[in-house]
């Protein structure tokens, strides 16, 4: 699997992790939109079906993005040179702390989202602020967990390009290109596939 990211082109991931969820979002805001002031209980139902997909969508799109940051951190490890050690322990700690938080907050998302619109009932106040009392400090340590899932990401592949330690001025460029991915994807994926090659 870590091979296909490698050698995947670069409009396949931009479709992946960008297109697909675009369109998506279209088709559901356009759904949603037609239905403002009407009160039939089948265009709700419409639209809750939309909301059951949405943690579909969001699996895929972060399943894809993180894979591809998987592949390039884990995949390209055998071409670093043998006298630099990266921390590939910690990497993978990090790593898998957004995932496991996105994963459950999509679906939870989801479900209060698809039941409100089902039911026509608000969650109360209390279960408002306790959901936000757990779900702050796990986003802020899901956020932490992202960007130091892209700075690992970042390092190896200059590691890799360079064949010597770095450090985040010379890797700067290649970690504002990768969290502003849909742009970034376009000038890294060519220069993975390089490496991937050789």
């Amino acid at each position: 699997m870590i091979d296909k990211f490698l050698k995947a082109k670069h409009w396949q991931l931009f479709l992946l992790t960008f297109g697909i969820p675009i369109i998506f979002q279209f088709i559901m805001m356009d759904s949603m939109i037609s239905n403002i002031g009407t009160e039939s209980k089948s265009e709700l139902i419409m639209t809750s079906d939309y909301m059951n997909f949405f943690p579909i969508i969001v699996i895929i799109y972060m399943g894809v993005l993180f894979g591809w940051f998987w592949s390039i951190s884990i995949g390209l490890q055998t071409k670093i040179p043998g006298n630099i050690k990266m921390k590939t322990k910690k990497f993978k700690i990090f790593f898998f702390i957004p995932l496991v938080y996105i994963f459950f907050i999509s679906l939870f998302i989801g479900g209060v989202f698809s039941g409100i619109m089902l039911n026509g009932t608000e969650p109360s106040v209390g279960y408002v602020i306790g959901m936000i009392g757990i779900i702050l400090p796990l986003h802020l340590l899901s956020m932490f967990g992202i960007f130091y899932s892209i700075y690992f990401v970042a390092k190896t592949l200059k590691t890799v390009e360079l064949q010597k330690e770095v450090n985040f001025g010379d890797f700067a460029s290649d970690f504002f290109m990768l969290w502003f991915y849909f742009i970034g994807i376009w000038i890294i994926q060519p220069k993975i596939n390089k490496i991937a090659k050789n």
